[in-house]
């Protein structure tokens, strides 16, 4: 598929597939950012796009990035819809409790995988069809040495 590109900023890569194959294009940082433990912000990418209708790009952390340094995307994935045609920005978080994370201007610091989206009709009823699962929530399936 061919997506719309607009690069905010001429210093910059583009997105990029690291490798042959991988679901996620690179986003890389726009500005240099220093997260205390346990701070977050909102950092630009330089990158604009234009999606067809009924595709989405949501935007990951990067697994290396949250293994290694503790640095992950507040809102995961991220949800960058068709219509948008403003700045890509991800919100990082540093999850660290002692260690500050340092980025430069162009360090890969997310990824954006498109995926094509499925759009619902939803039907009010008054009773939903049953499930084996029923209303249960959070934890109803058990683990954790909670109840079974």
């Amino acid at each position: 598929m061919t997506v719309q590109l607009k690069m905010l900023d001429d210093g910059l890569e583009p997105p990029s597939y690291a490798h042959p194959g991988d679901a996620g294009a690179d986003l890389r940082a726009r500005e240099d950012v220093v997260l205390a433990p346990g701070e977050r912000r909102l950092v630009p990418t330089g990158v604009s796009i234009a999606l067809p209708d009924g595709f989405v790009a949501l935007i990951h952390p990067r697994s290396g990035l949250a293994t290694k340094h503790g640095l992950t995307v507040v809102n995961a994935p991220g949800t960058v819809d068709a219509g948008y045609r403003g700045e890509i920005a991800v919100t990082l978080l540093n999850t660290d409790r002692d260690e500050a994370i340092e980025l430069r201007r162009g360090d890969r610091i997310a990824q954006m995988v498109i995926q094509r989206v499925e759009y619902a009709r939803f039907l009010p009823v008054e009773e939903l069809d049953g499930s084996v699962r029923g209303g249960g929530g959070f934890g109803s399936t058990g683990g954790f040495g909670g109840p079974a």
